[in-house]
């Protein structure tokens, strides 16, 4: 299971198509300006099978204008109707993808819709099923400028969404990446209609006051979908990654984060362009490990690999080259003295327990 990936993002962005190879979607934009400005992808269909990619939580993403990087960032909004225009667009992408792909991908939004995936990756997969197994998608929104009033989320929910993130940049709900600030009135209003239907609420991108805020009033299931441990990047001065006091927060709350093995997030100073081989995948592990030694137990560590989410290939440890790889963690997890069953958990086993009961609720 992968707590994040922002698939109809590039669907949009760069007409990126996830039901071919990650090597043919390599060679099919090589040249143009997705691996320009996002990096070579690393997901792709075959990938997933690979991979074993059963569960996949999906985002609706787009930045505020003055976040813009380029002509070629069209996914971005000016205001909440031009925000919740790019989500909507987006979450109908993720309509077509299912459709033009039934046996490839399916949307998840109750218990027996994960059942039916997870049935499905529990057969043996017949050598004369070319499809293989399908990949859920469970739709998470980063950012709720698209929210323009709390009544709006029923509808959201009945259209699929089941995790939302308040903040990617600061907002109107609170502080966010490079924007600190504490939960707004307005914040307080979107968390409380949120737990009054029943999502989930992701803390990822959230400035450390509001984290902290939220983890004491929210009553729902909390996660962090990709986030870092900030104690094991001395010097960084983000507010992006997770205090032990927000980890701590989660823990109590028996949530899950999701460990992004980006460069920049394992490695303090390490910058877009610069070699890929001081970053190891062994810090991937320590990240992990970290959040387990803080817990006690392996319960509240998943992955969120943020793949194809504002870098490519040349911005992850130099193990990796697609998303397949991220199952070296496996052996080197063993070494370190973790059980089988503990690392079943890591890799995707705590996504499944702490969506299981956002996806049971009846509505």
């Amino acid at each position: 299971v992968d707590g994040h990936q922002d698939l109809a993002w590039n669907m949009l962005t760069f007409s990126r198509d996830y039901s071919r190879p990650a090597a043919e979607t390599r060679r099919l934009e090589q040249g143009g300006i997705a691996p320009q400005a996002n990096g070579d992808t690393l997901l792709g269909w075959s990938e997933y099978q690979q991979a074993r990619v059963a569960v996949v939580f999906a985002t609706l993403f787009a930045a505020p204008e003055r976040r813009r990087l380029g002509d070629w960032d069209t996914q971005c909004y000016a205001d909440t109707r031009q925000a919740r225009e790019r989500y909507r667009a987006q979450l109908d992408r993720y309509y077509r993808l299912v459709d033009d792909h039934p046996d490839r991908f399916r949307l998840i939004s109750s218990g027996a819709d994960l059942d039916q995936v997870l049935a499905h990756w529990d057969q043996e997969q017949e050598q004369e099923q070319p499809d293989g197994h399908p990949v859920g998608l469970v739709v998470l929104m980063e950012g709720a400028e698209g929210i323009g009033d709390p009544g709006e989320l029923e509808g959201w929910w009945e259209a699929g969404v089941r995790l939302v993130g308040p903040a990617w940049a600061g907002n109107r709900f609170c502080g966010g990446t490079r924007e600190p600030g504490p939960l707004t009135a307005e914040g307080y209003e979107l968390l409380e209609a949120m737990s009054g239907i029943g999502f989930a609420l992701d803390l990822s991108h959230m400035d450390e006051p509001a984290a902290l805020q939220a983890l004491e009033m929210y009553p729902g299931v909390v996660l962090a979908s990709h986030s870092n441990a900030l104690a094991l990047l001395k010097g960084a001065e983000s507010n992006r990654h997770l205090s032990d006091r927000v980890i701590h927060g989660i823990i109590e709350r028996d949530g899950v984060i999701g460990i992004v093995p980006l460069n920049a997030f394992l490695l303090a100073g390490w910058k877009r362009g610069d070699p890929r081989e001081p970053v190891s995948i062994e810090r991937v592990v320590a990240q992990i490990d970290h959040i387990c030694q803080l817990a006690g137990d392996a319960h509240h560590v998943g992955i969120g690999s943020d793949f194809d989410g504002g870098f490519g290939l040349q911005s992850v440890p130099h193990e990796i080259d697609t998303i397949v790889d991220l199952n070296k963690l496996v052996p080197l997890l063993q070494e370190k003295g973790y059980a089988e069953e503990d690392v079943e958990r890591i890799m995707g086993g705590n996504w499944l327990r702490v969506i299981r009961p956002v996806l049971s609720e009846a509505k």
